[in-house]
């Protein structure tokens, strides 16, 4: 297969929305297996079904995050080496990081199963939602491998500069993770482990198809035995760039479940409303998530060929795009939360504890579209070490601290919570900008 989608020519711009579009398209697939998940169940089932549901996402989006945050550094490290156009090296870069991947999935799969009973109870799941919560990510974990094995073939085309097949890989899987949950959950009526069982199913049916396919149209790398070796070098630069971002997804996963514990003890109905609230916070931001991780590429590519000023532009672009898309979610928050609210619950508990939290968490979607895209042009730059401390003091000293005191001083203030989000991305992004305009003032001086 000849790479056809070099990231190092042509209109600036122009480059950066054809890459990107197919992220945000495929992103936007991807985010609707939860929402999805819950829609179905708030619309077949009962509140403590709703509750388990958005808690059992929770967790199982810490495994996506520790998994996605890898993927990027292969998508970092095969995007330099196709810059640099050594075809041999790429190849290397790919088979190393599709074998650590098998290694890391099979060990994540037994670690999960041995703690999900630990981490439903610390994240203080209502008990009469925790049985449905452990039958979900039970199934779930039993899964990871084809989480990871999607992840890491879509991040390998990607950093070769092919961000459209993903995109169709994740569609099929979208559209029969809706079907098995129709099926299952309205017909079948297996609730909380139908939506699982659909999502484990449609994942591992998109995994099969896209090496399948790529065999056939003769990719770089070609999925067969021999081929998963892992290269020394190789993979101890891959840990370098992705370890720190897998880390630094981790910590913020990590707040949002303190997050998910905290508003669990206050009943079902705010669990319920943060729940709904986190699947919109997942399409609000996916503009900017979807420039960060096409700018990753981008970048890295463009640095790999010598051209640091095409990546700022770029970066530059992205954040222009983010901001624009970003406001309009943020636009219906402010206007109309009730609405939103109700696309995935009719009850009016619900929607009454939801209203303020949307109204003031939403000004999370404007702050991010700066934090989300400049961090994607420092992780292309491998500066993944400034972006994990970044991201964990976000987490760790920021958000946590402050949703503790929340919780303490006026634990029924669902708007005092909501507003948390913005305040911590604001400061974030306030320095990393500062960072990012230091290291292109460096650059000037090369």
């Amino acid at each position: 297969m000849k790479n056809e989608n070099l990231l190092t020519e042509g209109n600036v711009f122009k480059v950066l929305l054809t890459f990107s579009v197919p992220f945000l398209i495929a992103n936007i697939i991807q985010a609707l297996y939860g929402a999805v998940d819950l829609m179905v169940i708030g619309w077949y089932c009962p509140p403590e079904s709703v509750a388990a549901v958005s808690t059992g996402t929770q967790v199982t989006q810490i495994i996506t995050s520790m998994v996605s945050g890898l993927t990027l550094g292969g998508t970092i490290l095969v995007g330099k080496y196709t810059g640099m156009q050594k075809e041999e090296e790429t190849k290397k870069a790919i088979g190393t990081t599709l074998t650590l991947f098998a290694v890391i999935a099979i060990g994540l799969t037994f670690l999960m199963l041995a703690c999900a009973d630990p981490i439903l109870a610390a994240l203080k799941t209502p008990s009469e939602s925790l049985t449905y919560a452990k039958q979900y990510v039970t199934i779930c974990f039993c899964g990871i491998f084809f989480i990871c094995g999607y992840n890491a073939i879509s991040a390998i085309l990607r950093g070769y500069g092919d961000s459209r097949r993903p995109m169709y890989f994740v569609a099929l899987s979208c559209a029969l993770n809706v079907i098995g949950d129709v099926i299952l959950v309205k017909f079948l009526r297996m609730g909380v482990s139908g939506v699982a069982l659909a999502t484990v199913f449609s994942q591992g049916i998109s995994m099969i198809c896209a090496v399948v396919y790529l065999n056939r149209k003769k990719f770089i790398f070609t999925f067969r035995l021999r081929n998963f070796r892992i290269d020394r070098a190789l993979a101890k630069e891959l840990a370098r760039t992705g370890i720190p971002i897998s880390l630094q997804e981790c910590m913020v996963r990590l707040s949002f479940l303190y997050l998910t514990s905290v508003t669990n003890r206050l009943g079902v109905h705010a669990a319920a409303a943060v729940g709904i609230a986190s699947k919109y916070d997942v399409f609000a931001m996916l503009p900017a998530t979807s420039i960060a991780s096409a700018l990753a590429a981008i970048t890295a590519q463009n640095y790999g060929a010598g051209k640091p000023r095409r990546a700022q532009q770029s970066a530059a672009a992205g954040v222009c795009f983010a901001f624009l898309v970003s406001a309009l979610f943020w636009g219906w928050a402010q206007l109309s939360p009730e609405t939103m609210i109700g696309i995935f619950d009719r009850d009016s508990e619900i929607i009454a504890a939801g209203i303020p939290f949307f109204r003031s968490c939403s000004f999370d979607y404007l702050a991010v579209a700066f934090v989300f895209p400049l961090n994607g042009y420092l992780n292309g730059r491998s500066k993944t070490v400034f972006t994990m401390i970044s991201c964990c003091f976000g987490a760790l000293a920021l958000r946590m601290p402050l949703i503790h005191f929340a919780y303490t001083y006026c634990p029924d203030n669902l708007f005092a919570i909501g507003c948390i989000a913005p305040a911590v991305s604001g400061v974030m992004a306030v320095y990393t900008l500062v960072y990012v305009l230091h290291l292109i003032k460096k650059d000037k001086k090369l």
